[in-house]
């Protein structure tokens, strides 16, 4: 079963292993966010996940997800 996950902190040393494994697994990276704006690694790995540089964007949009029925199934903190 295809999973949607969130990503906090995608700047993170472990966040490319975090990305890579949900890539691997076959499931889907859909929001991250970071206070730094420089993570182009996510694009390689899901070039459609929306990415935010403040939490309250990114929670507005995790929100979002859930009220359009598509909630995200984990959050990861990397």
């Amino acid at each position: 079963m295809h999973k949607q996950f969130a990503l906090i902190g995608a700047a993170g040393f472990i966040a490319p292993r975090h990305m890579k494994a949900i890539e691997d697994t076959g499931n889907a990276l859909v929001a991250a966010v970071d206070k730094n704006d420089s993570v182009g690694i996510i694009d390689s790995y899901f070039p459609d996940a929306r990415f935010f540089v403040e939490f309250e964007r990114f929670d507005r949009h995790v929100d979002k997800l859930r009220r359009q029925g598509q909630p995200v199934d984990y959050s990861l903190s990397a």
